[in-house]
């Protein structure tokens, strides 16, 4: 099982949207796997027969050091989170994921677990560099001075530097991917934590299917991302993770789209055109943001290999099954 013969690997939010994804992964190159999420189990995005599914919060020490037990790897994908509605509104709760992550560190060092991952975010980076819609990427030093997104940014940048400290004072080896935007099938798609790809491929569908042929966009549409597709995302956290990379690295796409443009090719694979209705002073985030890729094609030889429009077609597809099987609150 080479790198993967570790007793047992711990997914924490393995019940979550990428969480699913990477056990879906290590499960094809035969890890022993245990699961752990806080969410009912029939409330998980995926769920496998062959991997020791846990409900646990991983808020409590104790609770930390129970689903660490006996495993050589742990993988931190566990926080309250959502779209920009929810962390604009949701700050304090945002903030509390740093019990977890802290109380997983602890629980990693004393079980002397040897590899620990930390899924940070774009949304670490300083705000006056996202002014600009014209974002020429935010390279990994744009993270300081410290200016990130308030309540869930500055929970990710605290967890980095525990992961760093954690890793130079107690030897436990640390990784921290920056994600930026990660989308795909079996992510949220409603109920307020989705994201803007998957938020807008819901309104496109609801639209198709149940009319009327419009749709609410947040802000004027003139804010700018890049967008990451999950299967690139976990090739990517397999490659830091194989890496001697320290410390926080981008993951995520340079493909830089306004939202309106991000509509209009929704609208394209949906095969509608849609009226478009603004709301000025909805939550809409900075106004610029792009992931600057040299170091992670510098020192992993990692790009995204798949296209926002091809990732879009396959996310839309999956959302659109979801409605018409009529799995979604609208």
């Amino acid at each position: 099982m080479g790198r993967f013969s570790t007793p047992l690997i711990l997914v924490a939010g393995g019940g979550g949207f990428i969480g699913g994804h990477w056990i879906d992964h290590l499960r094809r190159r035969g890890a022993h796997i245990r699961a752990v999420d806080h969410k009912p189990l029939d409330q998980w995005h995926q769920r496998f027969d062959d991997v020791e599914n846990q409900v646990l919060d991983l808020q409590h020490l104790a609770v930390c050091q129970e689903a660490v037990a006996e495993c050589g790897a742990v993988y931190n994908l566990a926080a309250d989170m959502g779209g920009m509605g929810f962390i604009e509104n949701n700050r304090a709760l945002c903030m509390l994921s740093v019990l977890i992550n802290t109380h997983l560190l602890m629980a990693a060092r004393d079980a002397g677990a040897r590899d620990y991952f930390y899924a940070s975010s774009a949304c670490v980076y300083a705000a006056g560099k996202q002014l600009d819609v014209h974002n020429p990427g935010l390279k990994e030093a744009d993270a300081y001075p410290a200016e990130p997104e308030d309540g869930y940014g500055w929970e990710k940048l605290f967890s980095e530097r525990m992961c760093r400290h954690f890793r130079e004072d107690f030897g436990l080896q640390t990784r921290v991917a920056r994600f930026h935007n990660v989308y795909g099938p079996h992510g949220s798609f409603d109920g307020g934590r989705e994201k803007a790809p998957a938020a807008i491929c819901r309104k496109v569908a609801a639209a198709k299917l149940f009319g009327p042929l419009e749709i609410v966009i947040w802000g004027d549409g003139e804010q700018t991302r890049s967008f990451t597709y999950i299967d690139d995302c976990v090739m990517g956290i397999d490659k830091i993770m194989a890496s001697d990379v320290v410390d926080p690295i981008n993951l995520g796409s340079d493909e830089l789209v306004t939202i309106n443009e991000l509509v209009s090719m929704v609208e394209s694979i949906a095969g509608v055109t849609l009226k478009r209705r603004y709301e000025l002073d909805a939550p809409k985030g900075v106004r610029g943001r792009c992931s600057d890729n040299a170091m992670i094609q510098e020192r992993l030889g990692w790009a995204p290999s798949i296209r926002l429009r091809e990732g879009l077609a396959q996310t839309y597809a999956w959302i659109e099954n979801e409605m018409r099987a009529g799995r979604a609150s609208l």
